[in-house]
């Protein structure tokens, strides 16, 4: 069988039955103690589907972990273990693992190397690899060796020497991980042998590992020596080691180590951390086939048209056109407004991920949170689906991290101890708004201001003069940070630039308001679609420029008498108040225009957020609906264009981006 035709719809399939598993796990997390069992049949469902999609393919590391899961699941479905927070670790675990390799699929159409032995190990030994009470497992509960490695358990055993898993969690501010790994091999390798290493020693030289990594040490020291000898290297947070048991006489096919009896401390392990993306999301859509019997019967009219314009003759020529022109716009707007439609899609495609991302940071900065998630049916362009996940993510780990305190803040400060954040979504005219909102203890604006003096920002003179507004868009500066230490969730000045850097190059807007001990909310604005708008053409000195209608306030002519300087800067009167005033003559370094004082001026009146400012132009064109051309990479780094369009005369026209402008 030719698989390779299949292999696109099998990643398309798969990836709905992870989301089926990721937020049935989550249900069946929350639902623990109650006696409903739709949230585990569904689990169940899913695995078992994806087992026999991949199998069908040849996939068999996916088929492997999702019959492992199934084995599972069928033990706590027949009652014969119950649900605690290791089990379902594990079995989220297994739902990254298949992700992964999926998305392996959807690049090359094969698994990647990744090495599934020993998540495994973990599914096929739940019993033994797990505390069915309440606590947490060890993800070093069994480690799986090799022959030759079981071999060298057993002969040092035979001589007297013991084995231990030592595992070694490094300080959150450490920067040079794989070089402190390698310190500790060192004071190790003092006394006797490293077998193992989890991760593989290779995955540690290169740091493709988080704060946490594992060694099997065979010596014939006592563990209180070696743990002294570790305990002088710097950097590092916490170091256990663990006397292993381990069978002699193991079958070939099960060569195995754990703990014994008398060492049931539990170990934290590799915590499972966020990741800095949203799976990567192929580019199909399902469409209502109600809407593609209408794009049929507008492109029917369509050849219509075109085949009586083509008879046309006679002295009624003109009229005739004219009619059919005006049919013409008529059938080409419900063309725009019908693929528009087609392209439009919920935006719980990616507000679906996020309880799952809200209960891996929770669980990993031991925060208790709730997430509230409104209007997920939102309809929005497939385009900006597909951009938008990276800006939420910094913002969820924000509030999360920096906006929610711990819960024994919040019972101090009189609020419940579960944090709440909300994530909401509702369309306003051609516009989506999307708010993140926490009710933690708000942004301290004196602490972002001292941040800012200290990184060279701003000065003590400037300070003075920022309103609250200007001192909080200081968080949007590249390298900013107010985190105290760097963590694998924050602190290291880069998310909240990406998010403002993201949302403006996708024609939207973010704006911040906040209250301390109340709470922060960030509003980002988006524009329906990003393919085709409507927008002011104007004249400035010889060429012709686009600005995207939704940023436009209103248009009004200026005497050039009114315009003053302001701090040393020009500002036009606008409704009781002075507006900035931008020359675009200026900032797109075309030929200057008269401004004689008795000069009457043409300004647009422009939006960013809550500011306004005015634009001074030469001539108006007129309004018109555009289509939006990338410039390219040879352009990329002119932020003040964000685009072009082709006019009707053929001519093009470049679009102005006023985030970037103003």
């Amino acid at each position: 069988m030719d698989s390779d035709k299949y292999i696109g719809l099998f990643v398309e399939e798969a990836k709905e039955h992870i989301q089926i598993l990721n937020d049935n796990l989550l249900r069946l997390e929350a639902e623990a103690n109650n006696e409903n069992v739709e949230p585990l049949n569904e689990v169940f469902r899913a695995a078992h589907t994806l087992k026999g999609m991949a199998g069908t393919l040849g996939f068999g590391k996916i088929t492997d972990i999702a019959h492992a899961m199934e084995n599972i699941l069928d033990e706590i479905r027949n009652q014969n273990m119950g649900i605690n927070a290791s089990i379902i670790d594990i079995l989220l675990e297994c739902t990254d693992a298949m992700e992964e390799l999926i998305l392996d699929v959807s690049r090359s159409g094969d698994e990647g190397p990744q090495e599934i032995s020993e998540l495994l190990l973990k599914l096929n030994k739940p019993m033994h690899s797990f505390d069915n009470s309440t606590g947490n497992g060890s993800d070093y509960g069994a480690v799986e060796l090799d022959e030759y490695q079981s071999s060298v358990i057993n002969t040092g055993i035979s001589q007297g020497l013991i084995p231990y898993w030592i595992e070694v969690v490094l300080q959150p501010t450490c920067l040079l991980k794989a070089a402190r790994a390698y310190v500790v091999f060192q004071a190790l390798e003092e006394f006797g042998e490293i077998i193992k290493t989890l991760p593989q020693v290779q995955d540690i030289e290169e740091e493709r590992f988080e704060d946490t990594f594992g060694m099997l040490l065979l010596s014939r020291e006592e563990d209180s020596i070696i743990k002294q000898r570790l305990d002088l290297v710097s950097e590092l947070h916490s170091v256990k080691i663990h006397r292993i048991s381990h069978n002699l006489d193991l079958d070939a096919n099960d060569k195995s180590v754990g703990p014994d009896d008398k060492a049931k401390e539990p170990v934290s392990g590799n915590q499972r951390i966020l990741r800095d993306k949203i799976y990567t999301q192929t580019r199909s859509i399902r469409v209502d086939t109600e809407k593609l019997d209408n794009l049929m019967n507008l492109v029917s009219e369509l050849i219509t048209i075109k085949n009586s314009l083509m008879d046309v003759t006679g002295s009624d020529v003109e009229s005739s056109t004219r009619e059919y022109m005006e049919y013409l716009a008529r059938i080409t707007n419900g063309l725009h407004d019908t693929v528009t439609k087609v392209r439009m899609v919920p935006i719980e495609m990616v507000f679906s991920r996020f309880p799952r991302v809200i209960r891996d940071l929770s669980r990993n900065i031991k925060k208790e949170i709730a997430l509230n998630i409104i209007g997920s049916e939102t309809e929005i362009d497939r385009t900006i689906i597909d951009e938008i996940g990276d800006p939420l993510i910094h913002l969820l780990r924000n509030a999360v991290d920096h906006g929610i305190e711990t819960p024994e803040e919040r019972v101090e400060a009189g609020k419940d101890p579960v944090g709440r954040v909300d994530l909401m979504a509702y369309h306003d005219g051609n516009n989506v708004v999307i708010h993140v909102e926490d009710d933690g203890h708000g942004i301290d604006l004196e602490n972002i201001a001292n941040s800012a003096m200290e990184k060279g920002l701003i000065s003590d003179i400037d300070l003075g003069s920022l309103e609250e507004r200007e001192i909080i868009g200081l968080m949007f500066h590249p390298g900013f940070s107010t985190a105290g230490t760097i963590s694998n969730i924050s602190g290291r000045g880069v998310g909240m630039d990406v998010v403002k850097t993201k949302v403006e190059s996708m024609g939207g807007t973010i704006d911040v308001t906040t209250q301390i001990g109340v709470g922060s909310r960030f509003t980002i604005r988006l524009p329906l679609t990003l393919s085709i708008i409507q927008a002011l053409l104007v004249e400035v000195g010889n060429e012709i420029y686009a600005i995207p209608l939704n940023s436009i306030q209103e248009i009004v002519d200026i005497s050039g008498s009114d315009i003053k300087r302001f701090e040393g800067h020009e500002t036009i009167p606008y409704n009781d108040i002075l507006l900035p005033l931008i020359r675009l003559e200026s900032e797109l370094d075309t030929e200057l225009m008269n401004s004689r004082q008795d000069q009457i001026m043409t300004m647009i009146i422009v939006k960013k957020g809550d500011r306004r400012f005015a634009l001074s132009i030469g001539n108006l064109i007129g309004q018109q609906e555009i289509v939006i051309k990338p410039l390219g990479k040879y352009l990329s780094n002119n932020k003040i264009i964000s685009g072009a369009t082709i006019l009707g005369n053929g001519k093009v026209a470049l679009i102005l981006d006023i985030n970037h402008l103003v």
